[in-house]
């Protein structure tokens, strides 16, 4: 039987273990191989359709880059496999795990039906492979070169630590 004391002594134990942050996004193309991103209004810069997993609330992170794909961009879509898994560190912040799913392919009628969700992002856009790491640089920016390989070559989930592949 559970006292409250074991109860207690677990919480402390679950407090005391370090943080890790978890985000996951959807990596969708064009008929022509070109990836969607999405410009944010609360940074500079460009990003994939994607977010932060709410784990305390059970989300798994699949679920997170397809509720966060649907209220940013208005595709309500179910998820391919993993194409790619990164350990970020970023110095004064707890370390990032960022899924990235395949979004597939999506037809005109798909792009015409974007909506974006005006209290955070400003546009969005079709770039080129070769533009990629000049809109989404460091980690992310390796991140879906290597989820561009993966799906290329039909290898398996890539791990990466810091957007450099490991394995």
């Amino acid at each position: 039987m559970t006292t409250t004391q074991d109860t207690q002594d677990f919480a402390g134990y679950v407090a005391s273990l370090p943080r890790v942050l978890a985000g996951a996004a959807a990596l969708f193309r064009d008929a022509e191989g070109r990836v969607l991103l999405v410009e944010p209004n609360y940074r500079e810069g460009w990003a994939l359709p994607g977010g932060t997993v709410e784990s305390d609330d059970g989300e798994s992170p699949r679920d997170g880059a397809r509720r966060e794909t649907a209220e940013e961009i208005g595709l309500d879509r179910e998820l391919g496999r993993l194409l790619a898994v990164d350990w970020v560190r970023t110095p004064g912040v707890p370390p990032l795990v960022a899924y990235l799913y395949d979004g597939g392919v999506l037809g005109a009628d798909e792009l015409r039906a974007i909506r974006l969700q005006e209290e955070e992002l400003l546009s969005w856009r079709l770039v080129e492979r070769e533009e990629i790491t000049a809109h989404l640089p460091g980690s992310l920016g390796r991140r879906v070169l290597a989820a561009l390989d993966v799906l290329a070559d039909g290898s398996g989930t890539a791990e990466l630590e810091d957007g450099h592949r490991v394995h």
